[in-house]
């Protein structure tokens, strides 16, 4: 078993996460336990409580992982062409990566706290709703900031529910390519109804 002096705090913060985020992969959100992360570093859950103030702590830092990633891959949608165009791609970005990273995608949806997100946790929320809201607000100039901030809501909302009802296989034939044509009927209707809006 490791000795807690071989590793600095940070570099047992990320052995933590590094495990949980494989717990996750393989087994399912509902599988993580502070004990399994623990016999998976080789460490005690004393010290994983050294790093992270409790289990919802180190859940909303391994959720914020997975947002990053999203949040990568979304910001990698190329920045210059038609806000539509970009629009469609952003949705087909989303259903991929939900397709591919499943378990974690899915479990920044589990399990909400009652509390409420602390603020660097909600800013990394906002970040992607923003590239969203740029985009709506280029497909129709003149728009007020509320209705664009309601109208990417809206739009994702849909575009996330799609996806969720799709992977899952509850509410509407299953796979990928039916989740895809539902994603880009729901997309396109949306623009088009905005444009003229």
């Amino acid at each position: 078993m490791a000795r807690r002096s071989e590793h600095s705090q940070e570099q047992i913060k990320e052995m933590v996460l590094a495990a949980a985020e494989t717990i996750v992969v393989e087994d399912g959100f509902n599988a993580l336990t502070v004990r399994k992360i623990a016999m998976e570093i080789g460490y005690t859950v004393g010290s994983i409580y050294m790093v992270f103030a409790n289990m919802s702590d180190l859940i909303i830092h391994l959720k914020a992982r997975a947002l990053d990633e999203l949040a990568e891959h979304l910001a990698a949608c190329p920045a210059d062409g038609d806000p539509g165009e970009r629009l469609m791609k952003l949705a087909d970005i989303y259903l991929d990566f939900a397709a591919k990273h499943f378990n974690r995608w899915r479990m920044i949806f589990d399990m909400q706290s009652e509390e409420a997100p602390p603020d660097w946790y909600q800013q990394k929320i906002e970040y992607m709703f923003d590239i969203v809201e740029s985009l709506i607000r280029q497909l129709h100039a003149g728009t007020d900031a509320e209705s664009e901030r309601r109208a990417a809501r809206a739009l994702w909302s849909g575009v996330h529910g799609i996806s969720i009802l799709a992977l899952t296989g509850h509410g509407q034939p299953s796979g990928i390519d039916s989740a895809r044509a539902s994603v880009s009927l729901l997309v396109s209707t949306f623009i088009r109804g905005w444009r003229v809006a």
